[in-house]
């Protein structure tokens, strides 16, 4: 039985994702399976346009995709399963042809929306794509609470929020709603849940002309220029637009509002060692194309297993903390954002291989990728 359903009718490549008694995280298996679609789809003249949802508990939608199966990572790191390695080979490149994909792209992105999740949602498609959010929609980057980075493009897409957003985002893993979403550049539309199967239904029935003219006949839709969304910007951007993690936590040590409070408190809870590279990705991911940051996080990635391996390394003791173990006492190395140092962090974009030998070499620096 597979974890996604596709199809094709009415000109549309239809995708559910389903595996809902995990919240539809994405497997190596259903990762082929999606690049295995997408791919078949992309010269197909009977497919017009894309459309992808997440099955819930009881009914389609209600949610999107938790992202990467992170108890498989940890399991394969302790026991050297080399499928971990074409886990995130085959991931980025699935990230970037959905990206790069040259038909519409329509996601429906109802319920929570974490990780892996928002890298097949379709951001940077530069107008190829409709991203859908709901009410209920929950949108985060929370990696850095695992001992890990906001990967799958996210140097790419939250380096594009407004201002400094996309740093706050990356570093304290944030919750968005979908009204945020919208105003964060990480969304295209805003819709009632409730009406989400008429919206599927239209474009069956009479293709993107038809969800359009759906879309544009309600009054809950919304635009990224109608919201300066609900976060307070001016802080984020004075904070998180600072040299490094240690001003950026001494700033807000220092302020003695409820929300600098928090976000220091969130800040200190989180790996130091990955906050810092993460910070570093991010300002790096901001100037790059698509492709070029996948390649980087791949990099990345290759380093958090490996820099350190086994239960010594970062990721590995904070998916032990938060999903195995359960302790939610992880044992960071180092254990403070200040003892951080320059070296440490650099070791993260020493690529480990030349590029005529990435894994990702193949992907090209297309229009908006």
């Amino acid at each position: 039985m597979t974890d996604v359903v596709t199809e094709v009718r009415a000109g549309v490549g239809w995708i559910t994702l389903d595996r809902p008694k995990a919240l539809n995280a994405l497997s190596l298996p259903m990762i082929r399976d999606l690049a295995a679609a997408l791919l078949a789809w992309r010269t197909d003249p009977a497919v017009r346009a894309v459309a992808i949802r997440g099955q819930g508990r009881e009914q389609p939608f209600g949610t999107f995709c938790a992202g990467g199966d992170i108890r498989f990572f940890h399991a394969a790191a302790l026991t050297g399963n080399p499928e971990l390695e074409d886990f995130f080979t085959e991931e980025y490149e699935l990230d970037h042809l959905v990206h790069t994909f040259p038909k519409p792209y329509i996601a429906f992105l109802d319920g929570i929306v974490i990780g892996g999740g928002m890298g097949i949602a379709g951001h940077g498609r530069a107008g190829r794509g409709l991203r859908l959010v709901t009410e209920r929609t929950r949108m985060s980057m929370p990696e850095t609470n695992i001992g890990l980075f906001p990967d799958v493009g996210g140097g790419y897409f939250l380096g594009r929020c407004p201002g400094r957003l996309g740093e706050y985002l990356a570093l304290t893993g944030s919750v968005v709603t979908g009204t945020d979403a919208v105003a964060a550049r990480l969304a295209d539309r805003l819709v009632d849940s409730a009406r989400l199967p008429a919206l599927w239904d239209a474009l069956a029935k009479g293709g993107l002309d038809a969800l359009q003219f759906e879309l544009d006949t309600t009054s809950d839709a919304s635009n990224p220029q109608d919201s300066s969304g609900s976060w307070p910007a001016e802080s984020i951007d004075r904070v998180f637009g600072l040299d490094g993690l240690p001003a950026m936590v001494s700033a807000l040590e220092t302020d003695d509002t409820p929300w600098a409070r928090e976000t220091a408190a969130a800040l200190r809870a989180r790996s130091p060692l990955m906050l810092h590279v993460t910070l570093e990705q991010l300002r790096r991911g901001r100037s790059m194309s698509l492709a070029d940051n996948l390649r980087m996080e791949r990099g990345m990635m290759r380093r958090c297993f490996h820099l350190r391996s086994g239960r010594a390394s970062e990721t590995v003791e904070g998916i032990r903390a938060f999903a195995v173990d359960k302790d939610r006492v992880p044992r960071w190395n180092p254990a403070r954002i200040e003892d951080v140092t320059p070296e440490q962090v650099a070791a993260f974009f020493d690529s480990p291989w030349p590029a005529h030998a990435h894994p990702l070499r193949q992907l090209s620096a297309a229009p908006g990728a």
